[in-house]
């Protein structure tokens, strides 16, 4: 069950351009397994499969681990998208305040577990913050149209998304081909859907196969660097920002692509204030009471 709930939490986050599935892996305490799993998907689990041994090949993948966290991530997609996603239109300050003490509480936890604090660990913390902080305030740098950068976009997004402060939606923004995505999706586009499968699969397995090896070899160094991607991701949840760029939505509609955080002042007639620092200091007690129940394992 507590894997299934921690499922739950990654799909609420992805959901949303900004939050990031893999920061409630992290805080959960499910990150390693998970890199561990998917890393899984290997000759070996091929070589299971080809002598017909599917229960070798399903234990040696932790199979159980990954449907019961899949189940969960499903269920929280198609039982909370739609709420979500009316938040976002309805009461987007408050949502992103609760997501911003979510995040800060989840880089306080994670600045905890990294042990005594050297000048390379240090580093390493920074250079987290600084990359998250410029991709953050990037600007749209629009795709060509076309499947290879269908290709190109699942395997970057998905490289994003198990990164802890990273979101892989918020990437598909940048890269101008979340309008793009969404109404494949939407539209049932299977050529358009299978290369962007195709790509992300691909990337998965790449990509956590190396953070996997980064954090058997070098663990605290590579934990200050995804602590720095946290604390640099608090500015793409800063609820408080001016726009500079639009992209149109899938829907339509000009939406933000670009925006500067600004100081909480300069919206001193927003009647969503108060509601705001509220909301903050839910999504922080929320993090600490997740890590009090699960953190520790």
């Amino acid at each position: 069950m507590g894997v299934f709930l921690r499922g739950v939490l990654m799909g609420a986050a992805d959901i949303v351009p900004g939050v990031s599935g893999g920061t409630m892996a992290f805080i959960t305490g499910i990150y390693d397994r998970l890199l561990s799993s998917i890393r899984a998907f290997d000759l070996q689990f091929l070589r299971w499969l080809s002598r017909g041994n599917v229960r070798r090949a399903w234990e040696h993948v932790d199979g159980a681990f990954l449907l019961t966290l899949g189940a969960g991530i499903a269920t929280s997609i198609l039982s909370l998208a739609r709420m979500i996603a009316w938040l976002l239109d309805a009461y987007p300050v408050p949502l992103w305040a609760f997501f911003f003490g979510l995040i800060l509480a989840s880089a306080l936890v994670l600045l905890r577990q990294v042990p005594h604090w050297t000048a390379a660990r240090c580093a390493c913390l920074v250079a987290g913050l600084v990359i998250a902080a410029a991709i953050a305030l990037s600007p749209v740098v629009a795709l060509p149209a076309g499947l290879p950068a269908v290709f190109i976009a699942g395997f970057i997004a998905i490289c994003a998304m198990i990164l802890p402060g990273i979101s892989g939606s918020f990437i598909l923004i940048l890269l101008g081909m979340y309008a793009t995505v969404l109404h494949a999706v939407r539209s049932l586009e299977l050529s358009v859907m299978l290369v962007f499968a195709v790509g992300a699969a691909l990337g998965l397995m790449c990509f956590s196969r190396v953070l996997h090896w980064l954090l058997r070899r070098y663990h605290a160094a590579t934990m200050a660097l995804l602590t720095g991607f946290l604390f640099g991701s608090l500015l793409v949840v800063w609820p408080w920002k001016h726009p500079l760029d639009w992209v149109l939505g899938s829907d339509g509609v000009p939406r933000p692509a670009q925006q500067v955080p600004v100081l909480p002042w300069n919206f001193a007639n927003e009647p969503w204030l108060a509601t705001c620092l509220v909301l903050m200091i839910v999504g922080f007690a929320l993090v600490w009471l997740i890590e009090r129940r699960w953190g520790g394992r």
